[in-house]
């Protein structure tokens, strides 16, 4: 057993011993890198050459994409700008809307204000004729309306004093009873109420005339029937004047 080993390790039928040299690893990438980067670089030759045949240029891509951000950025800008402008005219014209608006208000304060200074003048031209035939207090023009909010009426109307009075103050108030229904039942209700701030405004001062609007309300489910506006003068319970009128 042991002779046949020794005759198969040294005998001509004995396995071959090859003896190559050692190369370090450095030398190996050394040598491997230069043809990775040949092989790449041709394959990226290859890819643009590719892409130039099919109609497509780098450069000229490169270009129009930086041309492209340019137009881009500068219609950002302009986009901007008129906006800007856009916010600018939307402001003005709500200003002229409301500059016309507000001049309308005065166009039509004014005409109304122009009717009833004729009306005034009117009144006043005819007034001597009548003078002196109601007392020293007279009404004048007296007017109830219904305004646009459930409850809410405007009253309205003129004081006069008789020629033989003209010139000398007078102070009083001014008191309005209403007559309506409610729920079926009559009622009267009286402004202004007793103890409210609403008797400073019921005041009244003049040496002449004096043109009163008074704004008062009463419950949405009041019908009213007619008003009766009295004038007292200060310090009497005396009536100097009254007058009653229905709805306009």
């Amino acid at each position: 057993m042991m002779i046949r080993m020794l005759k198969r390790k040294f005998s001509i039928s004995a396995p071959r011993l090859s003896v190559r040299p050692f190369v370090p690893w450095y030398v190996l990438w050394a040598i491997i890198l230069p043809f990775l980067f040949g092989a790449g670089g041709l394959v990226w030759w290859a890819y643009d050459s590719g892409m130039e045949l099919a109609g497509f240029h780098r450069g000229m891509a490169e270009k129009e994409l930086d041309s492209l951000r340019d137009k881009v950025t500068f219609l950002t800008a302009e986009n901007a700008k008129l906006e800007n402008k856009m916010a600018s005219s939307e402001r003005q014209m709500q200003m002229d809307q409301s500059s016309m608006q507000e001049t309308s208000k005065q166009i039509k304060s004014l005409s109304e204000e122009n009717e009833q200074l004729k009306e005034d003048l009117s009144f006043f031209q005819n007034l001597p004729l009548a003078a002196g035939k109601e007392g020293d207090l007279s009404i004048h023009r007296l007017k109830v309306e219904q305004n646009s909010l459930p409850g809410e009426y405007h009253c309205r109307l003129l004081l006069v004093q008789d020629v033989q009075q003209r010139g000398k103050d007078f102070q009083g108030n001014m008191q309005l009873l209403i007559s309506g229904e409610q729920g079926g039942r009559k009622v009267v209700l009286q402004f202004p109420r007793e103890n409210s701030p609403e008797i400073a405004d019921s005041k009244l001062s003049f040496k002449y005339y004096q043109r009163v609007d008074r704004i008062f309300k009463v419950p949405t489910d009041v019908r009213i029937e007619n008003v009766e506006v009295r004038v007292f003068e200060k310090g009497s319970h005396e009536l100097k004047a009254k007058q009653m009128v229905g709805l306009s």
